[in-house]
C-alpha cells in the first residue's frame, strides 16, 4: 500500500480556491483505489472541499477556539501537526499543497510538487518585492524528485526560468468530470443579460481592461450588466474604477457555491477571462461544461487549452475585447458555435485521465 502525505498549507488558508480543490479532488480519487492511501496533515480546516473528510479537531470546540483568529492560529497548529507526521515518516511520497519550505530539512521521502503557474516569475512587477514566494518555490523545485506542470506552457516557463532537469517534469492537465451532470442552484434577482467575470481581480488578471471594454459595450447596450464572481469583496480601487467609469448599478459582485457558479455560467451572455498570464485556466472547462461561450486573452496557455473553442482578443486592447463581446451579443450563431466547439473541446480533458496520471507519478516515486 502506497501512502501519500498531503500537507496543510492551502487547506489552512483557503475556504474556496482552485489549488485546495485540486488537492481535494486527488484525495477523493485516492479513496477509490485499493492500493493507495493518503495522510492529511490537517487538524482543523474550514475548507469547503474538505467538508466530508475526517479531521481530528473538526468539532464544535475547535471551531470556537480557533475561528476567532482562524488564519494564523490554524496555520501554526496544522504546521506543527505536519512536522510531527514528517518525523514519524510513515508515508511513501510527500505532496505539499503550496511552497512553504518548513519541511525541506526534515523530509526523508520522495517529493513531488505541482507548479500551477509561473506568474510571479513572469510578471514580478505585479507583486510585492519582499514576498518570499518565488524564493520558496525555487527551493521546492530544486528539492523535488518530480514536478507536475499543469500545461505545456507552464513546463516551458519552468525550463526557461529555472535550471531544472526536463526529465523531472510531467505535464498533467487539469481535468473535469464529464460524466456527472451539473447541478444548478438558482440565484434570485440576476439581471436579464450579463457578462460573467470569475475569480481574482488583482493586477495581472487584467480586470481594468475588462471594465474599460465594458464601458464601450455599455454605450451600445445599456441594459447589459456585469456579474463578478468570487475573488473576495470589491476593494476600494475596484469601487473607484466602477464609479469613475459611471458603471454603478451595472456591476454586481457575488460569492457563490459551485452549484450557483454553474447557474451563472449557464445563464451568462458570455464569460470573459482577460488574464495577462495563467498556468492553465480551469474556469474555461467549467464554462464549457455549462454551455457558456468564452472570450479569452491571447496568451499561450489559453490557446493551448481552448484551441478554436473561444474568441481571443489582444490582451492589452480594450477596443478589441469590446468588439469580441459585441460580436457574441449581436450574432447568435457565433454564440451557438462557441458553445458547440466548447462541448467538443472539453472531451480532451477528462478528469479520470488527469487523476490516473497523478497517481501513476506517486507509484513511480514510491518504487
Amino acid at each position: 500500500m502506497i501512502n501519500v502525505f498531503f500537507d496543510h498549507q492551502k487547506f489552512s488558508t483557503q475556504t474556496f480556491g482552485g489549488i485546495s480543490r485540486y488537492f481535494a479532488t486527488i484525495i477523493e480519487e485516492i479513496k477509490k483505489n485499493d492500493n493507495i492511501d493518503y495522510v492529511l496533515g490537517v487538524l482543523f480546516s474550514n475548507n469547503y472541499y474538505l467538508k466530508d473528510s475526517s479531521k481530528p479537531l473538526f468539532n464544535f470546540i475547535a471551531n470556537k477556539l480557533l475561528k476567532s483568529e482562524y488564519g494564523k492560529r490554524t496555520e501554526i497548529i496544522n504546521e506543527l501537526y505536519c512536522k510531527y507526521l514528517l518525523s514519524k515518516n510513515e508515508f511513501d511520497v510527500f505532496h505539499p499543497t503550496y511552497y512553504d519550505t518548513y519541511f525541506i530539512s526534515k523530509l526523508k521521502k520522495p517529493l513531488v510538487i505541482t507548479v500551477h503557474d509561473m506568474t510571479h516569475e513572469k510578471l514580478p512587477e505585479y507583486f510585492w518585492a519582499q514576498s518570499p514566494l518565488t524564493h520558496n518555490k525555487r527551493r521546492n523545485i530544486e528539492k523535488a524528485d518530480k514536478i507536475i506542470a499543469i500545461s505545456e506552457s507552464t513546463k516551458n516557463d519552468l525550463l526557461e526560468l529555472t535550471n531544472i532537469d526536463e526529465k523531472k517534469i510531467d505535464v498533467v492537465y487539469h481535468g473535469i468530470d464529464n460524466n456527472t451532470p451539473l447541478v444548478f442552484e438558482m440565484i434570485p434577482n440576476l439581471p436579464d443579460q450579463y457578462i460573467l467575470f470569475v475569480g481574482d481581480r488583482s493586477g495581472y488578471k487584467n480586470f481594468y481592461t475588462f471594465i474599460d471594454a465594458f464601458v464601450l459595450v455599455s454605450a451600445l447596450y445599456p441594459t447589459i450588466n456585469i456579474i463578478l464572481c468570487g475573488g473576495g469583496a470589491l476593494g476600494i480601487a475596484d469601487l473607484e474604477i466602477i464609479s469613475q467609469r459611471k458603471l454603478v448599478g451595472k456591476v454586481k459582485h457575488l460569492q457563490v457555491n459551485d452549484y450557483e457558479l454553474n447557474y451563472l455560467y449557464r445563464n451568462a451572455l458570455v464569460f470573459v477571462y482577460p488574464s495577462l498570464y495563467e498556468g492553465f485556466g480551469l474556469p474555461i472547462l467549467e464554462a464549457y461544461k455549462a454551455n457558456c461561450p468564452i472570450i479569452l486573452s491571447d496568451i499561450d496557455c489559453f490557446k493551448e487549452v481552448a484551441g478554436n473553442a473561444a474568441l481571443y482578443f489582444s490582451k492589452h486592447e480594450k477596443e478589441d475585447l469590446a468588439s469580441k463581446i459585441i460580436s457574441v451579443i449581436e450574432n447568435n450563431q457565433t454564440r451557438t458555435n462557441l458553445i458547440d466547439l466548447g462541448s467538443e473541446r472539453i472531451k480532451l480533458f477528462p478528469l479520470d485521465t488527469s487523476m490516473q496520471k497523478t497517481l501513476d507519478i506517486y507509484r513511480y516515486l514510491a518504487q
